[in-house]
């Protein structure tokens, strides 16, 4: 996806040699308000305007996303394609993230459960790649750094769709009824859902890339049970201190990240504070599926680009359907009464593609950032856009501040 959205970069009206990007940006000590900027409010009063620390956290965690998709090897010629190019000790540094105070201990890998045709077997191997390189796991571990945060963080990073069968699958777009962990000890073993007491559904193709293995590697495991095996093994290591688990991603990796949280949530029993900032993220799951997001405490912050098609997919949202205000009842009369009831009828007929929005949303528009030209849909998905607006908004009454200098670059 990067390498395509860079043959389409926009314009900008100076040069970018004249201003360069800001470095991995260190806001002021969050200590004790490190639940306030994690979500614990919901990020009351720290939106709109937006909050100085609050820009400089969300653009620390783009920067690990940014990670993700530059340690990916997209060279198709290369016998490497769909792995990550740099070890774990190094990863983050020859990304050109220098001094984070964090370690990466775990690459991840997503798998596609997309059965292929015999056919696919003559055409060019990254044609047919089924599990790729697709984030990681990384870990605070630098003294000054948890004491500037407030507490030990733990990241897991995810790029978005980059090979054939993860566009593939981002075309499932029927929800499917999530399986959840059953209430043992420790890490639970997955079993079917009571669909009727719990009818949380998510995309399908999104649920396919989480859970789905190799079938002929059992060393290939799925991207779910990498990130249990993982988070349990930090959470053994660091019983007993303050920790949070920030979970970040853009395009399939915000769909990603909010599927790992509400996953982690349910698969342990003291699991730490979970926190998703997402960036240019479309639709995941169902009213269900938000509620229990909800209900287990999980915070979610998705980046939004009102320019941006792929925040507006898949299916359609219908949230207040099932809302009888009686005041509008009233003063609509019969006719808003029945067309409610038409409403909810219609609804039940299509819940396959009926979803809901999540969390909390920081909304951006690439028209309100002086320094773009030439703005098309693949340009208002690039991450690179997103962090140069979160870099330059200031509030819904002030939508760009003249001392942005988050230019796009490679």
């Amino acid at each position: 996806m990067e390498k395509m959205m860079n043959m389409n970069m926009p314009q900008l009206k100076s040069s970018s040699s004249s201003l360069s990007p800001p470095p991995f940006p260190l806001p002021n000590k969050v200590g004790k308000r490190w639940k306030e900027y994690q979500g614990m409010n919901n990020w009351n009063g720290l939106l709109d305007p937006l909050d100085e620390n609050l820009r400089a956290e969300i653009l620390r965690y783009g920067h690990f996303v940014e990670a993700a998709y530059k340690s990916l090897e997209f060279d198709t010629s290369s016998p490497n394609y769909g792995t990550c190019k740099f070890p774990k000790n190094k990863l983050l540094e020859r990304c050109g993230l220098h001094n984070t105070g964090y370690k990466v201990t775990k690459h991840l890998r997503a798998t596609s459960g997309i059965k292929l045709p015999s056919w696919v077997d003559k055409a060019p191997s990254w044609v047919a790649t089924q599990s790729s390189y697709v984030g990681y796991v990384a870990v605070c571990n630098n003294k000054e750094e948890i004491k500037r945060l407030g507490r030990r963080d733990i990241v897991i990073a995810f790029r978005g769709t980059t090979t054939c069968l993860e566009w593939l699958e981002n075309l499932r777009a029927t929800l499917t009824h999530v399986i959840n962990p059953s209430m043992a000890t420790g890490i639970k073993e997955a079993e079917p859902c009571n669909m009727e007491e719990n009818g949380a559904m998510v995309e399908s193709g999104f649920l396919s890339l989480y859970t789905s293995a190799v079938s002929n590697n059992p060393s290939i495991m799925s991207l779910q049970n990498m990130v249990r095996k993982e988070i349990g093994r930090i959470l053994k290591t660091y019983e007993g201190e303050n920790l949070s688990l920030t979970i970040t991603g853009h395009s399939l990796g915000a769909a990603l990240a909010a599927l790992t949280a509400y996953d982690i949530k349910n698969s342990f029993l003291r699991p730490p504070h979970v926190t998703v900032i997402s960036f240019g993220g479309p639709r995941v799951g169902n009213r269900s599926f938000r509620r229990r997001l909800e209900e287990q405490g999980t915070k979610v912050l998705r980046i939004v680009n009102s320019d941006d098609v792929i925040t507006k997919v898949p299916g359609f949202v219908f949230d207040d359907v099932e809302k009888t205000n009686g005041d509008e009842a009233e003063n609509g009369g019969t006719h808003v009464a029945s067309f409610q009831r038409w409403m909810r009828k219609r609804v039940k007929e299509v819940q396959w593609l009926l979803y809901s929005e999540i969390g909390e949303e920081l909304r951006l528009c690439s028209r309100d950032s002086p320094y773009l030209r030439g703005i098309n849909i693949a340009t208002c998905h690039d991450l690179n856009i997103y962090l140069h607006l979160v870099d330059g908004f200031v509030s819904s009454t002030c939508p760009f501040r003249a001392t942005a200098k988050r230019f796009l670059h490679r």
